[in-house]
């Protein structure tokens, strides 16, 4: 799930501001209540068919054609679920091509498919093909392109019935400041992949109190909200070590309030076919975050 907005209206009288380090909370019950249901749609999100938890490959694909399936004389190796040789991928200035061996069913929309040119995912449009459980479709991420596959009976589904974390805690949500810049900075932040980096719009700094101390960290524009990747001193240790993501959509008024209960794992915690932007420099707070979720494990 990507937003994670906050129903303020009925549950927080005021925040905790830039001058104050005590919230008053009109109704604790329902604000706890409130987020115990954004925790079920978090999971369920997390399990749907295009969530996370179903992930189980990516195969980074070469100019050329390769062979993909099953069987260990592919040049791409699909899980043993598979059918052994599925066929050819031909990959020529960004352009795939599928040519599906024969005997090997296909589907691409319900229907088989013998060939057929592949499109980069682009904005959830995706040409995805599928056998059986398995699904996939091609990505590019700069200029290389790769196989994301999808299993939707991974076992990961089924191990996953909750997501670990702190104990639900009014006191972590606070008002930020915007400090804007004279003008948006390009922040490039960096992920797992070797060589993979991502740019984000930054119009400014955030700056609230927490526990007494004043702190500050960089949003990123994402329409009309803000992207957050942050690290405390929980990461590594009770939270993911990679950071944690929040989004946050200024109220009605222009409040800019952040409730680090929905301090959130980005998909590189839950799978290791993702790639994940890590936190600036500038996010990394040196105060404990105990709120949010917790480290999970991807063999549970």
């Amino acid at each position: 799930m990507r937003r994670t907005s906050i129903i303020l209206s009925a549950i927080l009288l005021t925040t905790y501001s830039c001058n104050t380090s005590t919230p008053v909370i009109l109704d604790e019950a329902a604000y706890i209540e409130s987020h115990m249901q954004w925790q079920k749609d978090r999971l369920k999100s997390l399990k749907a068919k295009d969530g996370w938890l179903n992930l189980a490959g990516i195969y980074w694909l070469e100019e050329g054609s390769q062979t993909f399936g099953s069987d260990s004389a592919n040049d791409i190796i699909f899980p043993s679920k598979a059918p052994a040789f599925i066929g050819t991928l031909t990959v020529e200035n960004e352009n795939v091509h599928l040519d599906v061996k024969e005997g090997a069913q296909i589907f691409y929309k319900n229907e088989p498919v013998q060939t057929l040119d592949l499109k980069p995912e682009r904005s959830g449009n995706q040409s995805y093909l599928s056998n059986g459980d398995l699904a996939w479709y091609i990505m590019k991420r700069n200029t290389r392109l790769a196989i994301r596959l999808r299993d939707y009976k991974n076992p990961a589904l089924e191990a996953m019935d909750h997501i670990p974390g702190f104990p639900i805690d009014p006191a972590y949500v606070v008002e930020a400041e915007l400090l804007p810049f004279e003008e948006v900075k390009t922040i490039t932040v960096s992920t797992p992949f070797e060589g993979y980096t991502q740019d984000y719009d930054c119009p400014g700094e955030l700056h609230f109190k927490l526990h007494g101390k004043n702190l500050q960290i960089l949003p990123f524009i994402s329409g009309d909200d803000y992207f957050i990747i942050i690290s405390d001193e929980t990461s590594g240790i009770e939270s993911y070590g990679a950071g944690r993501f929040m989004y946050v959509s200024p109220d009605s008024t222009g409040r800019i309030i952040l409730d680090f209960n929905k301090a959130y794992n980005p998909p590189c915690a839950l799978t290791e076919f993702a790639a994940c932007p890590m936190p600036p420099k500038e996010n990394n707070l040196s105060i404990k975050i105990e709120a949010g979720e917790k480290m999970v494990s991807l063999h549970q």
